[in-house]
């Protein structure tokens, strides 16, 4: 399964990351323990959502949609 992930940070719960991966719970630890220069400065990190998909095409095309303009709105509306 491929899944595409939605984090908000405890610290300041503006700051949300949306990404891509196969084993959410590693992926998570990575995130918390300071190894993504993208997402160090707010963690600790919370999971908000993960949405699975059977082929790497689709969560890849997801994560793509929910990283635009429309997509960040989606977000705003269903997931914060």
């Amino acid at each position: 399964m491929y899944h595409v992930y939605l984090l908000r940070s405890l610290p300041d719960p503006r700051q949300h990351y949306v990404g891509f991966t196969e084993n959410v719970r590693d992926r998570l630890a990575h995130h918390n323990s300071g190894a993504s220069i993208h997402t160090n400065k707010h963690r600790p990190w919370k999971l908000v959502v993960v949405i699975s998909f059977v082929d790497r095409e689709s969560a890849l095309a997801f994560e793509r949609y929910l990283k635009s303009g429309s997509g960040r709105a989606f977000t705003a509306r269903h997931f914060r």
